[in-house]
């Protein structure tokens, strides 16, 4: 372990070196990428010093049992550093040893209406709420890259990336088709309504994992649409990316600046990419998205919303949950947890 840390660190300084050369600032990209790198190691090395820290505390703690006067609550104490100490150790040694290298990285995650019409909007909506309320408790930062929304607040589309700690690890089984089953705020007659959303949870892909050669894009400059500040509405800062040799097609307005547009889109065109590739690799039929996301029919559920019985079901483990407002208002852990342990 200890041979790892210090390769860790070693690389940690090194960036930090770099992080300050004059090439790099210039160049958006590679700070990006470097930047990013950089929190992954401050994230290892932040659980080591945890690690060093409680040993220490289990060594002191060892000199005070022997004092008679503090014998019994010291043992206590112990007891329980030293569970803490093997908790920490193992949490450590699953960062430097990840059994899913993808587990530890952020992901660009992607909400679409399916089937409902106004309703389903409303829905995606409702999700991306969810889901960013969660990612708030987890200490975990939601950056918005594109979205189209309906006339009446929902969305046809919203993507947007989730950094932080194991945000893949613990999102990754959010994949695929979530159904509602509620009364509709456009329904007047107080008939029940069964519409869907999809999800797909990409892992963040970095420049290294996925090469792209620039005469393998065509890049298409154009007015941003829907809601927007002035400058959004009236300068050609939208960016739609084709990559050629796959045919999967990226757009990116939710930016006022085209550059940025362009890094967006870039960031997500090689997360599809990438799980593209992984994929393939796996030898799974379909590639990701459509894997993950199907052609959100109803039949393709993997969640179901009840409203009027106050239930969440995940079809994959038959198991339900109550209180409906709360999980949507960011209250997801145990369904997540629940469902990633029963899935693996």
């Amino acid at each position: 372990m200890q041979e790892k840390i210090q390769k860790i660190q070693n690389e940690y300084e090194t960036i930090l070196r770099t992080l300050s050369e004059p090439a790099v600032i210039s160049d958006l990209e590679k700070r990006t990428s470097l930047a990013q790198r950089k929190s992954h190691l401050e994230i290892i090395l932040t659980k080591y010093e945890e690690y060093q820290k409680i040993q220490k505390e289990v060594m002191e703690t060892e000199e005070l049992v022997r004092d008679p006067e503090l014998e019994k609550e010291a043992k206590q104490e112990l007891q329980s550093l030293k569970n803490e100490l093997v908790q920490v150790r193992k949490d450590l040694e699953e960062k430097l040893n990840p059994q899913n290298l993808n587990d530890m990285k952020g992901v660009i995650m992607e909400i679409r209406a399916g089937a409902g019409g106004d309703e389903a909007g409303l829905f995606a909506a409702d999700l991306f709420r969810m889901y960013s309320r969660y990612a708030e408790q987890k200490g975990w930062q939601v950056n918005l890259f594109n979205s189209s929304r309906t006339g009446i607040g929902g969305f046809k589309e919203i993507i947007f990336e989730v950094n932080g700690e194991n945000v893949f690890r613990d999102l990754k089984y959010e994949s695929g088709v979530h159904r509602v089953q509620r009364i509709p705020t456009t329904e007047k007659l107080g008939r029940i309504h069964t519409s869907t959303a999809s999800i797909a949870v990409l892992p963040q892909a970095e420049e290294t994992e996925i090469k792209i050669a620039p005469e393998d894009l065509r890049i298409d400059v154009y007015r941003s649409s829907g809601p927007g500040g002035q400058s959004v509405n009236t300068t050609d800062s939208a960016v739609r990316i084709t990559h050629l040799p796959t045919g999967l097609v990226v757009s990116c307005q939710d930016q006022k600046s085209q550059l940025k547009n362009k890094e967006k889109a870039l960031q997500i065109l090689r997360s599809r990419l990438l799980a593209q590739k992984q994929e393939e690799e796996r030898k799974v039929q379909g590639e990701a998205r459509r894997a993950q996301i199907g052609g959100a029919k109803r039949a393709e559920k993997i969640r179901t919303y009840n409203f009027p019985q106050d239930r969440i079901t995940d079809h994959r483990i038959k198991k339900s949950w109550h209180d409906i407002e709360s999980i949507l208002d960011g209250d997801l852990d145990n369904i997540i947890q629940t469902t990633k342990n029963s899935l693996e």
